[in-house]
């Protein structure tokens, strides 16, 4: 383990892509500040965190409840962290089209995917110092100039409209000096991902952490996949 002040607040860490963020950054030496969205169910994040020698807490929030998200705000008042990391996310079934999705399941998928990210980083974006990094994990699937099939549409949306939010932040703070990245990681194995994904945790999540760094320092907003590559809006 290396050893760093440096501080990460990563919303959305109990399972996937999270869970392993989580374990690469305290592998990493950093303080790490994790969300799971439930007290009720011990999971591997609390092992994690068992482990981790101080390096990991755990807080409770659900981010689709704003009042939660405030009062992670409060609880986190007087700290301040070189990034805030946004992963949480859903998806539909990945057969279903904007034809015959329901309005309960769009709306779901829209509110966590999109809605609930950004007014996340909206609550929470004075805890990031300046100069450090404001991410959000949103996906290949989110660019409108690569979609060439079609398939995953509503979640494919979902992330287009995040990707679209962040844009208008990035406007609205056009004088910040931190840097803002939207990531893409890669079709990677997990839960979420499926077990025909190109990638496994272990070829994108590094490359991931390492893109995210190299990138420090530089204020604006970049779309870049886990190897650093400019993805097309």
């Amino acid at each position: 383990m290396q050893n760093t002040n440096k501080g990460l607040l990563l919303i959305g860490a109990s399972r996937g892509l999270g869970l392993a963020l989580a374990k690469e950054y305290v592998n990493r030496g950093w303080h790490v500040v994790a969300t799971n969205r439930s007290a009720s169910t011990k999971t591997a994040l609390n092992e994690l965190a068992e482990m981790s020698g101080g390096k990991l807490e755990i807080e409770i929030v659900d981010i689709n409840h704003p009042d939660q998200v405030s009062a992670l705000r409060t609880r986190l008042a007087s700290r301040r962290f070189d990034m805030l990391l946004v992963n949480a996310g859903v998806k539909n079934d990945d057969r279903e089209t904007i034809a015959d999705v329901s309005t309960d399941e769009f709306v779901r998928v829209m509110v966590t995917n999109a809605l609930s990210p950004m007014r996340l980083v909206e609550t929470l974006q004075e805890v990031v110092v300046p100069g450090g990094t404001i991410a959000i994990m949103s996906s290949g699937q989110g660019s409108v100039a690569n979609n060439q099939n079609g398939n995953f549409e509503v979640y494919r949306g979902s992330k287009a409209a995040l990707n679209m939010f962040m844009r208008s932040f990035a406007a609205r703070h056009k004088d910040d000096p931190r840097t803002l990245l939207l990531l893409a990681p890669g079709w990677v194995r997990t839960d979420m991902g499926g077990p025909q994904a190109r990638l496994s945790i272990e070829e994108s999540i590094p490359n991931l952490a390492n893109t995210i760094a190299a990138q420090e320092g530089k204020a604006g907003l970049q779309y870049l996949d886990y190897l650093g590559r400019t993805v097309a809006w």
